[in-house]
C-alpha cells in the first residue's frame, strides 16, 4: 500500500481479529475502538483516519494530535491492521484504467477506473467469482469462489485514489460478483466510503447494480441508506428468454422482481437504472423493445443500452452501432428515457461483462 511501511508507523502483520481494522470502520467506530483500547477518542481517531483516507497512508506520528503521545503511537503500531492487498497488474485503454489486485489469500479481483466529464467513476468488485451464472458475463462463467469483506471492497477505492492517483468520486458496484449476494459487506463498505472524515463518497454517488436479486433489493431498501442508487441488469422482458441468459430468473422471475422495484424506496426525484445488454439476434428485435417498455411501465427508470462485449467464453455476437441506434430509437418511440452506452476498455477486457478473465484459470469455484 502506497505510503505505508514501518517508517510510517503502520503494520499489516499480526492477529487480524484482535487488531484495529480501520478499513472496515467509520471514524466514529475507530473512536469507539480507541476509547476502549487506549482511553482516547475522536480527536486522535480523526487524525488517524485523515492520515489514511485523506493523505493516503502518510505518517501520523508527527502530527499535532500524536506528537506528544509516543506511547499511543507505539500501541497503534502494534495494533493497526490494514488489508494485505496489492496491485499486481494494470492496463489502460482510451483513458480507462483496469487494475488487478491480489488479496491476502492470493485470490485475484479486477477494478476499473472510468473518467468522464465532471466525475471519475470506479467500478468495484464485491466477490471473487459470482453465483449468478449470466451466460454473457465472464465473471459468471467463473462460478462463486468467495465474498469480499468490507476492507477488500474499501481498499479498491483507496488503491484507485492513492496508488493509481485517480480522483475517484463516484463508485459503481458493477465489477466482479453480485453485490446483493454479499449485502452485509456491501453495506459496511458504503458506510466507510461515505464518512466525510475519510473517503467522503456519499451514497448518492454510489450505484449498486444487481442481476435481479429480489430479496437483496428488498433488504437493501429496508436499510434505508439515503439516496443510494439502484441499477438492474434486465436484458430481457419475458421469463423464458431471461431465464435462458440469466439463470437467476428461475429464482426471481420478472413479476417478483418488479414488485420489489416498485417498493424500493427512492428519493423524490430518484430513478432506477435499467441495464440492457444487447445481444445480436437474441434480444434486439422491435418486439423485444415493445415488451421491455411494457414491463417497465409504472417504474421511474432510465434505460442504458449496452452493446455486448465479446469475451471469448461464449458464442454471443455483438450488435453493430446501427443495431444499437435502431433499438434505442424503438425505446424512444415507447417514451422511455434511453442512453446508448459506448463500450470503453474493450481491448483490455475492462468493459461491461468482461471482468474476471485474469482470474478464471486460477480459481476453483464453490458451486
Amino acid at each position: 500500500m502506497k505510503g505505508i511501511d514501518p517508517g510510517d508507523h503502520f503494520s499489516m502483520a499480526g492477529d487480524k481479529e484482535s487488531g484495529l481494522q480501520v478499513f472496515a470502520l467509520t471514524c466514529e467506530e475507530v473512536a469507539e475502538e480507541m476509547s476502549s483500547r487506549y482511553g482516547k477518542g475522536l480527536y486522535h481517531a480523526a487524525a488517524l483516519y485523515r492520515a489514511i483516507f485523506k493523505k493516503g497512508g502518510c505518517s501520523f506520528a508527527g502530527t499535532a494530535e500524536f506528537s506528544r503521545s509516543p506511547s499511543l503511537v507505539d500501541r497503534l503500531v502494534r495494533d493497526l491492521r490494514l488489508p494485505a492487498c496489492r496491485v499486481v497488474a494494470t492496463q489502460e485503454d482510451e483513458g480507462v484504467l483496469k487494475f488487478t489486485s491480489a488479496l491476502a489469500d492470493d485470490r485475484v479481483i479486477e477494478s476499473v477506473i472510468i473518467p468522464a466529464q465532471g466525475r471519475t467513476t470506479l467500478c468495484v468488485s464485491s466477490q471473487v467469482g459470482c453465483r449468478m451464472g449470466c451466460r454473457f458475463c465472464t465473471t459468471g462463467g467463473m462460478g462463486y469462489v468467495r465474498d469480499l469483506n468490507v476492507e477488500e471492497i474499501v481498499w479498491q477505492v483507496y488503491a484507485a485514489r492513492f496508488e493509481m492517483n485517480r480522483p475517484v468520486d463516484n463508485v459503481v458496484f458493477m465489477g466482479m460478483g453480485e453485490p446483493l449476494d454479499n449485502l452485509e459487506n456491501l453495506a459496511g463498505a458504503v458506510r466507510v466510503m461515505g464518512d466525510q472524515r475519510g473517503l467522503d463518497i456519499p451514497p448518492s454517488h454510489i450505484t449498486v447494480s444487481t442481476a435481479g436479486h429480489a430479496d437483496g433489493i428488498r433488504k437493501l431498501g429496508e436499510m434505508r441508506i439515503p439516496r443510494i442508487r439502484l441499477a438492474v441488469s434486465l436484458n430481457a422482458s419475458n421469463d423464458e428468454l431471461r431465464t435462458s441468459i440469466m439463470p437467476i430468473n428461475k429464482r426471481y422471475p420478472l413479476r417478483r422482481l418488479k414488485q420489489e422495484l416498485l417498493a424500493f424506496p427512492r428519493a423524490k426525484d430518484g430513478v432506477i437504472f435499467i441495464e440492457y445488454v444487447l445481444l445480436k439476434g437474441i434480444n434486439d428485435l422491435r418486439e423485444d423493445a415493445e415488451e421491455l417498455a411494457g414491463y417497465l411501465n409504472g417504474l421511474p427508470v432510465r434505460v442504458n443500452v449496452i452493446p455486448y462485449n465479446p469475451s471469448g467464453v461464449n458464442s454471443y455476437a455483438a450488435p453493430s452501432r446501427e443495431d444499437v441506434q435502431r433499438f434505442c430509437g424503438w425505446l424512444v418511440e415507447e417514451r422511455l428515457f434511453v442512453r446508448p452506452r459506448r463500450s470503453r476498455g474493450q481491448d483490455i477486457m475492462a468493459a461491461c461483462g468482461q471482468l474476471g478473465a485474469a482470474a478464471r484459470a486460477e480459481e476453483r469455484p464453490l458451486r
